[in-house]
């Protein structure tokens, strides 16, 4: 299927700062994530921890609640907080709130009733996109303080 990558504005839920950001959509993630980084600048408040088996083994990731926005269709929603990932990736449970789904053969995100709604960027998996000003190195010795 490719990569599918959309442009989102992720803010925290009380809607005092946000942010636009290049995130790929992963249908392979129930809950959406973003990097501590983003956790940090947005102010985002930790809601509780999580458990969860991934690929590289068990892991355990502080929970929070982060307004996302995807073609003016927008909502609070659970949100992981990782040290290992430096992207938004926008999971399932986040495409099922906004009534969107992937369609896997124009590698675009849709509306439940089938009318693209989403602007992607497809990527090759070898490459993500960049944004002005953002650094493309982990930035994670200042991050470790935020809890």
């Amino acid at each position: 299927m490719g990569h599918v990558w959309v442009t989102a504005k992720i803010g925290d839920a009380e809607g005092r700062k946000a942010v636009d950001v290049d995130a790929l959509v992963d249908t392979g993630t129930t809950l959406t994530v973003v990097p501590r980084r983003l956790a940090k600048e947005l102010d985002l408040r930790p809601t509780g921890k999580a458990t969860l088996a991934t690929a590289g083994g068990v892991v355990e990731l502080e929970k929070t609640r982060m307004w996302v926005e995807l073609e003016e269709k927008g909502e609070v929603v659970p949100t992981l907080v990782s040290d290992v990932v430096d992207k938004v990736l926008i999971g399932v449970t986040t495409l099922e709130v906004l009534g969107l789904q992937v369609d896997p053969h124009l590698r675009q995100t849709q509306g439940a009733d089938h009318t693209t709604v989403l602007s992607v960027v497809n990527a090759p998996a070898y490459e993500r996109p960049s944004r002005a000003g953002q650094a493309e190195n982990g930035r994670h010795a200042d991050e470790r303080t935020w809890e």
